[in-house]
């Protein structure tokens, strides 16, 4: 079994900046795709970053030049450095494993950049 605890989200003003971590149980964590996923009222949730085992990373388009996903493996923990924050960012960001044609979710987290 998968635990994922997200935190960090909150308000901040455009151009901001917010860390995102989350925090993972289980033994898998080291061989687990780790991703942040995002969803907005009305939208369906989206990728927005992913990081394998490896550290091989890939960002969804609008977040690329902005965010960095990042896994500490001692710690179990994922992160996403989230800068020049935008109002379209706004969303519940979720953290997100796979391992083994399972995905994990956490609760999520509130992200509101607004003035």
């Amino acid at each position: 079994q998968v635990q994922l605890v997200e935190s960090g989200g909150g308000l901040v003003q455009p151009g901001g900046s917010l860390r995102l971590s989350c925090a993972a149980s289980g033994s898998i964590f080291s061989s687990a795709l780790m991703g942040w996923y995002r969803q907005a009222p009305g939208k369906e949730r989206e990728s927005v970053a992913v990081i394998t085992s490896g550290r091989l990373t890939n960002y969804a388009d609008s977040a690329k030049g902005r965010f960095t996903i990042s896994r500490d493996d001692a710690k179990n923990m994922v992160y996403l450095q989230m800068n020049s924050l935008k109002p379209e960012d706004t969303a519940v960001y979720y953290c997100s494993a796979y391992y083994l044609t399972k995905q994990y979710w956490g609760q999520g987290t509130q992200v509101t950049v607004s003035s």
